[in-house]
Formats: C-alpha cells, structure tokens, sequence
C-alpha cells in the first residue's frame, strides 16, 4: 500500500472518531413559539437520542438564550421542556443553544426563535451598557484617558447613558394616575369589607341550619344550583377527610401520618376546581336549553 494512502486512512478514522465522541447525543429541539413578545416565557422542547435513535433518561439538558440560561433534564422517553421565563431584549432573532450531556457523552444544538416589539428604552439602555467596552469605560476613572481624547468621549458617553437609565428606572417606578386610582379604590373597598365583617361578625361555615338556609334561599338563580353544589362537593370532602383521620388514628397510625391523610383529602387542586365548574356551568347552559 502507498505511503500516502495510509496516511489519509488513518486521518479520515482519527476525525470520524473526534466527531463520534463530540456529538454522541443528537438533540432534537424545537421552540414552542417562534416569536414571542417581550416579557413572554421562551420555550424550548425536544428529544435527546444517540446516534442508534436510543434515548437517555436524566439527560442534563442546559438552554442558554441571549444572557438567560436554564437547565432540565430528559424524562424516561428522552423529552425534555425548557423554559425561560419572561424573556426580555431587544426586538431581534436570537439564537437559542442547547447542550445535553451525562454518561460522559454530550450532544450539542442551536435553534432561534423571534423577539417581536417595540424595544424599551430601560433595555435598550442595559443592552448598551452590558458590552464590555462599556463595562470597560464604566469602571474607570475620567483622569485614565487625559492624554486620550477618544477614550474621554467615549467615558463621557457611557456615564450619560448610565445616567440617563437610571432617570429612566426612576420614572418607571413612579406609579401613574390610573394605578393610584385602583390602588386608592382597593383601599377602600377593602376596608368596606372589613367593616362588614366586624359588624355582621359571622360565625364559623356550616352546610345546614337557617342561616345556610337563608343564603342559598337568596342566591341569583341562574347560578344558585352552580354555588350549592359547590358547597355539598366541599363538605363530602371535608366529611371524607375526618374519616380518614379517624381511622388512621384508631388503627395504630400517628397523629402526623392522620394530619397529612386529612390535608391530602381538603386539598382541591386549581385545576380540579375549574373542571368541576366548568361542567356545573354546561349542565346550567344544557337545563336552560331544555327549558327554553
């Protein structure tokens, strides 16, 4: 075999190797939304597999985008979500860079994504000021650049935008017209409330007697069998919870484990909520149509 062709074989399988080693991890990754607005959560999703299509769980997943870096991890099928939450910058594309590594193998990828808007001018200002010829000229000294007549322009520059930020926080801070006016209205209608209650000094809720009575009696009826059920679904758990505390504690169980049991039951998850008015308001709409 010639010299030279041993040599190119032996090179060719010294890079497939480096680059097997590099890129073991193929990520698979994809934005949630391609353009966001300012404030907004930017979003990342994906998969990460080896070059077999085999996935990895417990991947350590780091997701850098602009300044802003977080990390996840891959589940047991390989999928990993990532989320920055309220992203802010200048209206423009940024890039979105994606390393996973564990089992001492890594895997690297980018993507974008596009920030929409009309740029601020507190951030247009932390933009500016953030670059490290700024960082430079903001940590030094005006008597630095005498004998340097640009350097004195740019000092002078960066003072002023660092100056004019800080006007601009200023008056950011300060609340306006419209928000004074809620806030007032708060205020008060906070202390009505308070007000009322001291003086109709309400006892502890119940589901039964008069006074349960008299409230379901002078709820708006179009949202009377809504409220009611409400209430019974509250007190069947409540009812249910005290069993379960009862009886833990009547078989041998400690007072901490029947404490958790009976919280885990009153517990009532936000969404759970939601689903059970939403389907109390469509046996309403559906009662309604049937009356009509």
């Amino acid at each position: 075999m010639p010299i030279g062709l041993f040599l190119f074989l032996v090179l060719f399988s010294f890079v497939q190797t480096s680059e097997s080693t590099l890129f073991d991890l193929v990520i698979d990754a994809s934005m949630q939304e391609e353009s966001i607005y300012s404030g907004e959560s930017v979003v990342v999703t994906g998969k990460v597999v080896n070059q077999a299509y085999e996935t990895y769980p417990g991947i350590e997943v780091v997701i850098k985008a602009g300044s802003e870096t977080t990390k996840t991890f891959t589940d047991t099928e390989g999928i990993f979500r990532g989320e920055i939450s309220d992203f802010r910058g200048v209206p423009g594309t940024y890039t979105v860079d994606i390393v996973a590594s564990g089992y001492g193998i890594t895997g690297m990828h980018s993507t974008e994504f596009q920030l929409k808007g009309e740029p601020s001018r507190i951030i247009a200002l932390q933009q500016k000021l953030t670059t490290d010829e700024a960082i430079n000229y903001l940590s030094s000294d005006e008597s630095d650049f005498e004998k340097n007549p640009i350097g004195q322009i740019l000092f002078k520059h960066y003072h002023g935008l660092l100056r004019e930020l800080l006007i601009e926080q200023r008056d950011s801070a300060k609340p306006n017209a419209e928000q004074v006016f809620l806030e007032q209205q708060r205020l008060i209608s906070e202390n009505l409330r308070n007000q009322a209650i001291d003086e109709f000094n309400p006892d502890s809720g119940v589901f039964d007697g008069y006074r349960y009575d008299d409230y379901i009696y002078n709820l708006n009826p179009e949202i009377k069998d809504v409220i009611q059920n409400q209430l019974n679904y509250t007190k069947n758990a409540f009812e249910d919870a005290q069993k379960i505390r009862d009886e833990i504690i009547a078989n041998g169980g400690t007072f901490e484990e029947a404490r958790k049991a009976y919280l885990d039951r009153i517990s009532m998850p936000k969404e759970l909520l939601e689903k059970f008015n939403e389907e109390q308001i469509e046996q309403i709409k559906e009662k309604q149509k049937t009356n009509q």
